[in-house]
């Protein structure tokens, strides 16, 4: 990996923790930033020079997560923010690490969904700062799983990355 793709890499993850801050304040994940994150992954095989059987491969991914994740927001168990992204996401890893970020996702997801079932009753006009932070967390707006793909997604399309730039013996 390159160097540029380290900073492409990062440029996502910043953009993954915008959107879960705003997913948590808004229950919202705009269009325009998961777009961005999936231009940036084209960006990315550029730069690392995927061959186009894997560039297929990964798109095959992002399409089957997207008709899955489509039949989930038609039923009503998913967000279309939450689809697109997880989409997108997957779209990054590819078949290679997706067992890893499923069961990332699942597992930062139900920390979400226990800490937004253990707040749906307080008060979001807190005074106490971290309080009313939690309270933006609160079942009864939604579960924000925008977090879990976030931090999930992020966690493993960062890391391959930084693994390239530890020394080996």
């Amino acid at each position: 990996m390159t160097v540029l793709s380290l900073v492409i890499r990062l440029a996502v993850l910043g953009a993954l923790l915008w959107l879960a801050v705003s997913d948590v304040r808004t229950r919202r994940l705009p269009t325009s930033i998961v777009l961005t994150i999936g231009a940036l992954f084209f960006l990315d095989a550029l730069v690392t020079g995927m061959s186009l059987d894997d560039l297929v491969s990964h798109l095959l991914l992002a399409v089957i997560v997207f008709l899955v994740c489509l039949v989930l927001f038609v039923t009503k168990m998913l967000g279309g923010g939450d689809a697109k992204l997880a989409s997108v996401i997957f779209l990054w890893v590819g078949f290679g690490l997706s067992l890893a970020t499923l069961t990332l996702v699942s597992v930062i997801g139900t920390v979400v969904s226990l800490v937004s079932l253990a707040t749906r009753n307080m008060n979001p006009s807190q005074r106490f700062v971290p309080l009313r932070a939690l309270a933006m967390f609160s079942a009864a707006r939604g579960v924000p799983y925008g977090v879990a793909l976030a931090f999930g997604g992020g966690l493993v399309i960062v890391l391959p990355a930084l693994l390239h730039l530890i020394p080996t013996r």
